[in-house]
């Protein structure tokens, strides 16, 4: 019973995901589904991509079970903002994505974030009408995350390692990091960052420049 529960709660979701990409094709918009754990970083990655000012026109969908701290910091930096609050839910559905699509300015994006809930596992599960996901695993979290974690891995069209400044501090080996996730998807980008210092960043915002011009 539980089996079949949660088959019709996906195709359900996955009808409305098709709804979603269908509009978000229309506008002319790239969609990404930020996914990470809690404090990994996604914001941060958001306020530093902001920050270049660049060409491209950004927007945020900020997912969190509570609090608009996220959305007011990326709304300081000028990118039009929706918050979704789920109470409670670890990660964000098809049909919260849909209920706010009329409050972001669709047609004039070149790129829309949407900044899932901090959850290694739920957000990989549910389709929200994105043309990609993204994840960004902090390097404080450990190498042990990929085999841990394959879904967010195997699901994911780029990958994100944040706090590479902080490696020097750490015991982590990013070899193993980086061995694992392409063993789980041979065809993964994976970009080394640091939001802190801005090192990788600009490889990063070259990259958003190419796969824009996708749509």
């Amino acid at each position: 019973m539980k089996v079949k529960v949660a088959t019709k709660i996906l195709e359900a979701n996955d009808r409305i995901a098709v709804e979603n990409r269908r509009l978000f094709d229309i506008a002319g918009v790239f969609v990404i589904n930020l996914m990470s754990a809690p404090g990994a970083g996604k914001t941060s990655l958001l306020e530093k991509t902001l920050e270049q000012k660049t060409e491209l026109k950004i927007g945020v969908i900020e997912g969190d079970i509570a609090g608009t701290d996220d959305a007011e910091r990326v709304e300081r930096l000028g990118a039009p903002v929706v918050q979704i609050n789920t109470g409670g839910a670890c990660h964000l559905d098809a049909n919260m994505i849909y209920e706010v699509l009329g409050e972001l300015p669709l047609d004039t994006l070149d790129i829309l974030v949407i900044e899932n809930v901090g959850n290694l596992v739920c957000p990989a599960e549910f389709k929200v009408g994105e043309n990609m996901k993204v994840m960004l695993l902090s390097i404080t979290e450990g190498h042990d995350k990929p085999l841990k974690y394959p879904l967010m891995f195997q699901e994911s069209s780029a990958l994100v390692l944040n706090k590479i400044d902080l490696v020097p501090y750490t015991n982590v080996d990013m070899e193993k990091i980086r061995k694992d996730a392409l063993s789980l998807n041979p065809g993964l980008k994976i970009f080394e960052v640091s939001c802190r210092t801005g090192e990788g960043i600009s490889e990063w915002i070259a990259w958003l420049k190419e796969i824009s011009k996708k749509t």
